[in-house]
């Protein structure tokens, strides 16, 4: 891939995190670098307790490193006021949890919804938006279930939409199938391909799963509180 600057969309450079006291601290990792350009697929994988989690929730600015710099175009997100972060948050990322965070009293299509709503977007354009990605994941047919009555597969398609409904610059994914089966967590593995693909979508994706790792253009290994490619 090109490294000129423009093809990069987010850059972390010295990225430190610490837990807990002097006395009894845990360093996840000490002055970790990392860039991730436009349209590519990386995979974050390594040992449990690694940090790989931690990493991928300071890259998607939920959670703020002990030091080091998250720079999206050139500018250092953690300077800024949480508002201002949470609104760049919703608008620029797109999360996908293996635990689906969905909420339970609305139907998949309001699932979807949410984001724009939460946004402040027109409820009619937020809703045709919704049902396009619905009709790309193949849920046309489950739109007004409630999610305890869509199987876990279902539940994911529903999550990765509502991540894709405000066009996020940036989709990361935590253990996306480490929930379901393995014809379930195949068929999911393909879509997120094919969302990168057909919309050029920049995807880091923490995962177990070695088939998953072998789907993204690269794979990084977090070990020693360092990432070292495959």
């Amino acid at each position: 891939m090109n490294n000129d600057r423009q093809s990069i969309e987010v850059h972390a450079l010295g990225l430190t995190m610490v837990f807990g006291s002097s006395v009894q601290s845990i360093e996840l990792f000490r002055n970790l670098d990392m860039v991730i350009r436009r349209g590519e697929r990386i995979a974050i994988v390594g040992a449990s307790g690694a940090g790989k989690s931690t990493l991928l929730n300071i890259i998607g600015t939920l959670e703020r490193p002990t030091g080091g710099k998250v720079l999206y175009g050139g500018q250092d997100v953690f300077l800024w006021e949480e508002k201002e972060l949470a609104q760049f948050r919703n608008r620029h990322i797109g999360f996908v949890f293996q635990f689906h965070y969905l909420l339970p009293e609305f139907n998949a299509l309001e699932n979807v919804m949410m984001p724009g709503l939460i946004a402040g977007q027109p409820r009619g354009e937020v809703k045709e938006k919704a049902l396009v990605l619905i009709e790309k994941l193949g849920l046309t047919h489950r739109l007004t279930h409630r999610i305890g009555e869509l199987s876990g597969g279902e539940q994911q398609r529903v999550a990765v939409a509502r991540a894709l409904l405000l066009r996020p610059s940036l989709f990361l994914a935590d253990e996306p199938s480490g929930n379901l089966d393995s014809r379930t967590g195949r068929r999911l593995h393909e879509l997120l391909v094919g969302l990168n693909e057909e919309l050029g979508l920049t995807m880091v994706i923490v995962t177990h799963n070695p088939e998953l790792a072998s789907m993204m253009h690269r794979v990084l290994h977090l070990v020693d509180g360092q990432l070292k490619q495959e």
